[in-house]
């Protein structure tokens, strides 16, 4: 039945209504949003039972590296592991323990240990519910691979390394791709790219599996007649590698102020367990369970040697601990398309953005410079921010800003995603190009002042403008006495 708007006020046409569909009432509208706000307590109370299960594991990671840390410090000065303030960029005055960076290990694998004891131990960990197709051979919980363990500790060797004797960097880039082999085999990241492969290249060749068999001119052992070719494999693993090595790097390139980039890898690290809590909630595959105890033993660590770290700090992370957090994160965001949920991959790089913000600006502005990209500068976003506000006041800003990128992460993970995209590209937008125009302000002053305006315009200087700006000042009158009118 349809009946005509005529006699409403500010309708001055006719609109046909079908009013055998009910229209919404007030009170219906009140009843979906309480519905809707019901909806939302509940998954927030399905998610804290969730890592209420796992909380142990956050605790012994913590405890250890917060008691780990002081040891390790003892040692890094018994042995003379300390950075020197011998460059005009670092902010401290008195030398400072390296080796944090291993403390935070020991307390990372404190918690991988104590998960692998939980699945012998009744009660230490309370694993969430989950169908058995998603279990170890349908009767036990799935831990977290050994590989990621394996890229660790190459990753905390190479570090090691450099921090005490100094290493070439192309040593540090073979001791990442170590670590990102292991991912790879241990199969932690390959689905990555099936999330964006299958649905692209895999239906424009009409083979979804994207596995090719090659033929050989004649059969070779071990392999026989023919090669397979596992274009997602190897997809998945050069995006392993990329990953790694630019998290690493990232991470890096950050280490720049006390407490920096611990603080920011927590808030990150919160963000992207909010995630894996709520695909754990939704059973959605064999690793919830491990991306759970792996974000948490990372986030205790971090949070225990924080205190050590935090302004003004006693111990810094060093090479092994920026390239090790990176690697973390790395393992972190690719964990989350284990699926093929690439969406929530790219959740994972908003939550990330501020180190991925500063390299890219390091990147530009070196290469607008003219320098390599191993030379430093004093130009990072944390660099400017400190001029402004202090040390402190960097620290906490750029904690501000991570905690906005982790509830954009979170939210992408939730809702649509478009208006998260418009928003990130918004302020990532304006925080770039106001950290390049500030780098580069004194290049700036002199392409202006070379600036030749054109004869006539508003801010053309007059002709007889003399060639020694003295000249331009007034004689005063030997006449005039000052003072007197």
């Amino acid at each position: 039945m349809l009946a005509q708007l005529t006699d409403l006020p500010g309708f001055e046409h006719s609109i046909p209504v079908d009013l055998s569909i009910p229209l919404p009432t007030e009170n219906q509208g009140a009843t979906d949003a309480l519905t809707m706000t019901a909806d939302i307590a509940q998954a927030a109370i399905d998610q804290l039972d969730v890592l209420s299960g796992y909380i142990l594991v956050f605790a012994v990671a913590f405890l250890v590296t917060v008691l780990v840390t002081p040891l390790v410090r003892k040692l890094a000065l018994a042995n003379g592991i300390v950075d020197h303030p011998s460059e005009a960029r670092k902010i401290h005055k008195a030398p400072v323990a390296y080796l944090g960076g291993v403390a935070v290990y020991l307390g990372i694998m404190g918690g991988l240990i104590f998960s692998y004891v939980g699945t012998e131990v009744t009660g230490l960990i309370d694993y969430h519910p989950m169908s058995t197709e998603h279990m170890t051979d349908g009767l036990y919980h799935p831990i977290v691979p050994f590989w990621i363990a394996l890229g660790m500790t190459s990753i905390v060797l190479v570090g090691l390394l450099d921090d005490i004797t100094g290493i070439p960097p192309r040593v540090k880039l073979g001791g990442q791709l170590v670590a990102a082999a292991a991912l790879a085999l241990g199969n932690v990241g390959i689905n990555v790219a099936a999330g964006v492969l299958i649905p692209t290249l895999g239906r424009l060749l009409h083979n979804p599996e994207l596995i090719y068999q090659i033929p050989l001119p004649m059969a070779v052992p071990g392999f026989g007649s023919s090669i397979e070719l596992d274009l997602i494999y190897w997809a998945g693993t050069g995006i392993i590698a990329i990953f790694v090595l630019g998290a690493c790097n990232a991470s890096n390139f950050l280490d720049g102020l006390d407490g920096l980039l611990t603080g920011v890898t927590s808030i990150a690290m919160a963000g992207l367990l909010a995630i894996a809590l709520t695909l754990a909630v939704m059973d959605d595959g064999a690793f919830d369970g491990p991306r759970i105890i792996f974000g948490l033993a990372v986030l205790g660590a971090c949070l225990g040697f924080l205190p050590h770290n935090f302004n003004p700090a006693s111990i810094f992370l060093g090479d092994t601990g920026s390239l090790l957090l990176g690697y973390c994160s790395a393992v972190m965001i690719l964990s989350l398309g284990d699926t093929g949920k690439t969406w929530l991959v790219a959740a994972g790089l908003i939550i990330y953005a501020i180190p991925i913000i500063d390299t890219a600006l390091a990147i530009v502005r070196r290469k607008l410079a003219g320098k390599k990209m191993s030379d430093p500068d004093a130009d990072h976003l944390h660099h400017m921010l400190k001029r402004a506000f202090g040390v402190k006041g960097a620290v906490f800003t750029l904690y501000g800003i991570g905690i906005v990128f982790g509830l954009l992460g979170v939210m992408l993970s939730y809702f649509r995603g478009r208006l998260i995209y418009a928003l990130v590209l918004l302020i990532a937008s304006y925080i770039g190009v106001y950290a390049i125009k500030v780098a580069r302000q004194s290049q700036l002053v002199l392409e202006a002042n070379a600036a030749k305006p054109r004869k006539g315009s508003k801010g053309a200087e007059p002709e007889s403008n003399p060639e020694n700006p003295a000249d331009a000042i007034p004689k005063a009158d030997p006449s005039i006495v000052p003072g007197e009118s």
